[in-house]
């Protein structure tokens, strides 16, 4: 059997499954999916090499996925599924899902046992997917065997499949995928007469967009081992039209973009370039600050992730916001002008730190202390700095903690913030491109930030409460 056969046979039987109009692309689609994890063979070079029973196997469970890019992902999860109670309690003593599959496929006898075989990708647990019930006929008495993942290791052990209950493992909703013999009875008459084409179906155009993507790979610098690290750019500098592979100093950087869904970007293939996470935040940051001098320009790095073997475009910052209906507002502007300017310079801090600028927001927090401490504001810092576990703050104080070592908290936030922020010194150096210093400056800044809210709430009586009438 042929895979482009193959895929216009699934159109066929799988025609008429929902009320609404079937489409062969879906079918094409998930066949892509299949080839770019390997589950199907790949290249056009091996268009008419006959497909094993493993193969025709694993496309049949790609139909399970509702979305057909996710095709491949749905049936590297359901092919692992092991039965409930061994494989004593398995269809045809099979060890996972897709051997019952294929057994269904290659055995005649298996076929004529066939009731049917429901298969769902819904939750069946904690970070756990899949789940499967197939129904069978065995000495004239109708039988169960079970499959769920093989992280359900206590169903797995012998004998549970006599108290197992498949209807607990259901989410609120999930949708299953239903085979019945027609299906495999038809599969497998068409496989033996495709025993005598010589040539699989169409001229081929299955594999153009793989191939398209390939050659897009190969101007990006993609290769084999590839790990990309992929961070969104808010900025007015001077960016491609389109996406482009370049040469920053002795690394390589693809640039992305923005589109109507996704920011401005740059990736890093950190194997290619030999660089940590760490290292190419500060590479993209020295690159943005060189963009910055050069078009005078605002650039800000936004968030990412690393480990796709492609670079993947980040979608656009959509911060949410909170709503509410009736909208329950009543208050007034403080009548210290303190306060007013303590509020100010939070705002201004607040914003900073969510928008990458990490220095000025350090600084900013620093400064509502001296409204009322400009001699000694580590006298405030020390008095209140917190005794012990704050909730939802304690991780930022371990690492907060880890971080000044023997250093007083008062002494390192004047020294090693407000100063290193503040001042360009040989004794306080702080390089807001290089990634440690600017993770230890958003470490330091959420301390800062729960310190200052403590000082305009405790220092002017300000209220945090959005209808308090204040």
């Amino acid at each position: 059997m042929y895979a482009k056969n193959l895929e216009n046979i699934f159109y066929v039987l799988c025609h008429g499954m929902e009320a609404s109009y079937s489409d062969p692309a879906e079918i094409t689609d998930r066949f892509n999916s299949l080839r770019g994890s390997n589950l199907l063979p790949r290249g056009r070079e091996r268009r008419e090499r006959y497909l094993n029973s493993r193969e025709i196997a694993s496309a049949v469970l790609s139909l399970v996925s509702v979305r057909p890019g996710w095709a491949a992902h749905g049936t590297t999860i359901l092919q692992h599924l092991h039965p409930v109670g061994g494989t004593g309690a398995s269809f045809e003593n099979a060890p996972t899902l897709i051997d019952a599959v294929i057994r269904l496929l290659d055995d005649k006898s298996a076929r004529k046992k066939l009731v049917r075989l429901r298969v769902t990708l819904g939750e069946t647990g904690t970070n756990s997917n899949g789940r499967a019930r197939l129904t069978y006929t065995q000495d004239n008495e109708r039988r169960v065997a079970h499959f769920v993942p093989k992280e359900a290791v206590s169903l797995l052990q012998p004998g549970r499949e006599h108290s197992f209950d498949d209807e607990e493992m259901f989410n609120a909703a999930c949708r299953e995928f239903s085979f019945g013999p027609e299906f495999f009875n038809r599969l497998v008459q068409e496989i033996e007469i495709s025993q005598h084409f010589s040539a699989p179906d169409g001229d081929g155009s299955e594999y153009d967009a793989e191939e398209a993507r390939q050659r897009r790979y190969e101007k990006l610098g993609v290769k084999r081992n590839s790990r990309f690290l992929n961070i969104g750019v808010d900025t007015q500098v001077t960016w491609p039209k389109e996406e482009v592979l370049i040469k920053f100093d002795r690394y390589s950087l693809v640039l992305m973009p923005k589109t109507k869904d996704n920011a401005q970007s740059v990736h890093v293939d950190l194997h290619a370039n030999r660089l940590s996470d760490d290292d190419a935040i500060t590479v993209i940051n020295r690159f943005l600050s060189i963009m910055t001098w050069c078009d005078d320009q605002a650039a800000v790095r936004q968030f990412g992730w690393s480990g796709n073997p492609v670079p993947v475009e980040v979608p656009r910052l959509n911060l949410g916001s909170s709503v509410a209906w009736p909208y329950p507002f009543d208050r007034k502007i403080p009548d210290s002008e303190d306060a007013q300017r303590a509020l100010a310079l939070y705002r201004e801090a607040r914003s900073a730190e969510q928008n990458g600028f990490i220095s000025y927001a350090v600084l900013n927090y620093y400064k509502i202390i001296e409204i009322k401490h400009p001699n000694n504001p580590k006298r405030w810092f020390r008095e209140n700095f917190p005794s012990g576990p704050v909730d939802s703050y304690n991780n930022y104080f371990e690492r907060f903690n880890e971080l000044r070592g023997e250093t007083l908290p008062e002494d390192y936030i004047f020294q090693s913030c407000r100063i290193a922020v503040a001042h360009a010194s040989n004794k306080s150096k702080s390089d807001p491109d290089e990634a440690h210093e600017v993770q230890r400056l958003h470490i330091a800044a959420r301390i800062m930030r729960l310190l200052a809210r403590k000082f305009i709430e405790t220092e002017f009586g300000v209220s945090d409460v959005m209808y308090s009438g204040d």
